[in-house]
């Protein structure tokens, strides 16, 4: 395999004084220099077009996460940390000593206060390991056990997965919000002059222009100095001009002269062939011309390519499946994944829960203690709270 020639760049580019590059020897080098000249004019495009990209609009202001509201639950959690060891301290005193004999007397009543600890400690822990037992059970156990089962989560979690996919794609992110967005913004267009833009500074600069020009010049000497190549090019030309003659009587007459002048026949092509590089000048010359006229074709199809474009862009968008990027995405998140994503938002919020059951618990054990005195005491003070709060909210919003 015929080694790849390498790129000349600016710094290296042969100076007067220096050898010139040595043509290719055979037709696989040309092709391999075809190659490395075809990743030359690519680098040299990036170069200039980087070079001529308008700077980057700033970017929109990140929304940052909401801070946190520190409210009545937030400054409680600390404390409500505290209720299960308090009740089990309770619990344990119990059994040393919880009123033995004792009474208290509310509104005339007598209450006996014997094995209220107990009472009160016992309701509160079971309030609180209900509500834990509940929580733990959404996520744990993670993997199906045989008598345990599996948390709700990890056993839905292909049902999760669906039920948050769809309501992404369907709701938040879908094509025709897309599309929406795409015109709302204009972008399309916006995009087209800056193209435009961009394309007129890179043709209209000097510095584009003499690389590109000396990449082309280097390219056509090196290979056109190859006799194996000038060969290849001279069977392709008789092969063209024999398939653009035909059979009718321009065949005719192409196969006669062949037949009395083939030698001269091979000549004119080889010299033409030859006459290549001393007419590049030329051909450079004209395609300052043709550069020119680039910018000014361009903007006379500006429609057409946005039109072009838009199609593209909305062809692309109409194609673009939301729900399956979600779906397969989300369905990569393991067990634990998924109970982090979740608790990520609501670990604060289940732990409140979690701890106010202990402080439930614990007011539900006067219940069982005093039925119908707990109960009033109760409804009063909820009926007086709720009454509190509505004219407090009702006052706010005048």
């Amino acid at each position: 395999m015929a080694e790849e020639p390498t790129a000349p760049t600016p710094e290296s580019a042969p100076s007067e004084t220096s050898s010139p590059p040595p043509p290719v020897g055979s037709v696989p080098e040309a092709r391999a220099l075809t190659r490395v000249r075809a990743r030359d004019l690519r680098a040299l495009l990036t170069k200039y077009v980087r070079r001529h990209l308008p700077p980057r609009p700033r970017p929109a202001a990140r929304v940052d996460e909401p801070p946190r509201l520190v409210g009545t639950h937030a400054r409680l959690l600390p404390i409500l940390r505290l209720i299960p060891t308090l009740l089990v301290l309770l619990f344990g005193v119990s059994f040393l000593w919880d009123f033995p004999g004792m009474t208290a007397t509310v509104f005339g009543r007598t209450l006996s206060l014997d094995g209220l600890l107990r009472i009160l400690s016992v309701s509160g822990l079971i309030g609180f390991a209900t509500n834990w037992l509940a929580i733990t059970m959404l996520f744990h156990p993670r993997r199906k056990r045989p008598v345990f089962g599996q948390g709700l989560i990890p056993a839905q979690r292909a049902r999760i997965v669906y039920r948050l996919a769809r309501a992404v794609s369907d709701e938040l992110i879908n094509e025709e919000i897309i599309k929406q967005k795409i015109e709302e913004h204009q972008i399309i267009p916006k995009y087209r002059e800056m193209a435009l833009k961009v394309t007129r500074g890179v043709i209209e600069d000097p510095g584009f222009r003499a690389e590109l020009k000396a990449l082309a010049a280097d390219y056509v000497e090196r290979v056109l100095a190859s006799e194996a190549v000038r060969q290849r090019l001279n069977e392709i030309i008789v092969q063209k001009i024999e398939e653009h003659a035909g059979d009718g009587l321009g065949g005719l007459a192409l196969k006669a002269y062949r037949f009395l002048n083939e030698e001269d026949f091979k000549r004119r092509i080889d010299r033409a062939i030859h006459n290549l590089p001393s007419s590049l000048d030329v051909v450079l010359d004209e395609l300052d011309q043709l550069l020119d006229r680039v910018p000014a074709l361009i903007e006379a199809r500006a429609e057409d390519i946005e039109a072009w474009a838009t199609r593209l862009v909305l062809g692309f968008v109409e194609n673009l499946d939301v729900y399956t990027m979600i779906m397969s995405n989300m369905m990569q998140y393991d067990e634990r994944r998924l109970e982090d994503l979740l608790k990520k938002t609501t670990n604060e919020q289940l732990n409140y829960i979690k701890y106010l059951g202990g402080v439930l618990g614990f007011f539900g054990g006067l219940i069982i203690w005093e039925p119908m005195l707990a109960l009033a005491a109760f409804g009063t003070l909820g009926l007086l709270l709720w009454t509190l709060d509505a004219l407090l909210f009702h006052a706010a919003r005048g």
